[in-house]
């Protein structure tokens, strides 16, 4: 199995409210994006599919640095809170977001480690197992309830079979 960069997107001066792949050839096994985020203020990062609203299942693991605690959603997006202006300044969170079998028409099952960057006691830290139901994923989306800051930066692969 082998990586390949499919697109690396970096937001620009003025930020952007997300950071979309269109156009994602068919002819990888799974894909894997991967991100280094800033928030205009505080929010969540959101994932989503084709610009699909629906078929979305989640359960998340989460860590503050003071607490655990886990809760479930099913809805219109995959999503954390992230990276913002209430976290240390200028420095970015991160993640990596894993879709299996990206070219079925059947689930695809997702996963999602995410993390921010605070020199506080207050951190977040994500584990999320979820799925999607739709058809092949031809876009995704990586979009922030605040808008992304300058730098942020994400790029795409695809797993392929060789």
């Amino acid at each position: 199995m082998g990586y390949q960069l499919i697109e690396t997107i970096e937001v620009g001066s003025g930020g952007a409210a997300s950071i979309e792949f269109t156009g994602i050839p068919q002819d990888g096994v799974d894909l894997v994006c991967v991100f280094s985020e800033r928030h205009s203020t505080d929010g969540n990062t959101r994932l989503t599919f084709n610009g699909s609203s629906s078929g979305y299942q989640q359960i998340r693991l989460y860590g503050t640095g003071t607490s655990a605690s886990t809760d479930t959603y099913s809805g219109v997006f995959i999503y954390a809170e992230d990276q913002g202006a209430s976290t240390t300044a200028n420095t970015f969170g991160s993640a990596q977001v894993y879709v299996s079998n990206y070219t079925s028409s059947v689930a695809k099952s997702v996963s999602v480690e995410l993390v921010t960057e605070n020199n506080a006691t207050a951190a977040d830290q994500y584990l999320i197992a979820g799925s999607w139901s739709g058809t092949a994923i031809t876009s995704l989306s990586v979009a922030a309830s605040s808008g992304f800051v300058q730098y942020s930066t994400a790029s795409l692969y695809k797993i392929t079979a060789d």
